[in-house]
């Protein structure tokens, strides 16, 4: 919400939700609590998932606080809407420096986050440059408990495949320190799948 003078005004502590039955009591920020922007349109397909794609945000950099990680959110999804002209903010789900779960499209909604598998994937962004420092421990955590979160629940699929978003288009996203880490995370797979983007549709 915006108080007098256009100042983003955010109570995360007292809007904060947790996903049922999420073991870890996932801190988990809904839309409306980081005044998102109405889509444009929404465009769902039928789960399990079978993608879980991790990406970094480079642009904005890191956020640590919930103010600052509501901030970010607004600034990707008004690039996502205005300047590139898609339905919406393109992550699925992002993850600030605060340890908490933003939603974006939310599970389930088509992306526009990596082109050809925007139909069949989570895509989770990690807010900031993670090229040369690793994000901290509680975005990792979060990150991960929200995976867990989609397979218990059978939205993600048992079997998924965790991929960067480099290994399905020519970027250097999710950033080399953040990509290394991955490849030690349950389901990781080295497939590679980069075509010409200029082919496809962003």
């Amino acid at each position: 919400m915006y108080g007098k003078g256009g100042v983003l005004i955010v109570t995360v502590l007292q809007i904060v939700s947790h996903f049922e039955g999420a073991s870890s009591c996932l801190p988990y920020i809904p839309r409306e609590a980081w005044d998102a922007k109405p889509p444009k349109s929404v465009e769902k397909f039928a789960g399990p998932i079978p993608y879980v794609i991790i990406h970094h945000s480079y642009q904005p950099g890191a956020c640590l606080t919930g103010s600052e990680c509501c901030e970010a959110m607004l600034s990707m999804q008004k690039f996502h809407q205005q300047d590139r002209g898609w339905n919406d903010i393109g992550y699925s789900f992002a993850v600030g420096g605060d340890g908490r779960v933003y939603e974006g499209r939310g599970f389930n909604v088509v992306g526009a986050h990596a082109p050809r598998y925007n139909d069949k994937s989570v895509g989770i962004c990690m807010i900031g440059d993670w090229t040369v420092d690793l994000p901290p421990e509680n975005m990792i955590a979060a990150a991960q408990s929200l995976i867990e979160y989609g397979v218990r629940n059978n939205i993600i699929a048992s079997n998924y495949t965790l991929i960067g978003h480099r290994q399905v288009r020519p970027t250097e996203c999710p950033g080399e320190r953040l990509f290394k880490e991955i490849q030690t995370w349950p389901h990781y797979s080295s497939m590679l799948d980069v075509v010409d983007p200029n082919s496809i549709r962003t």
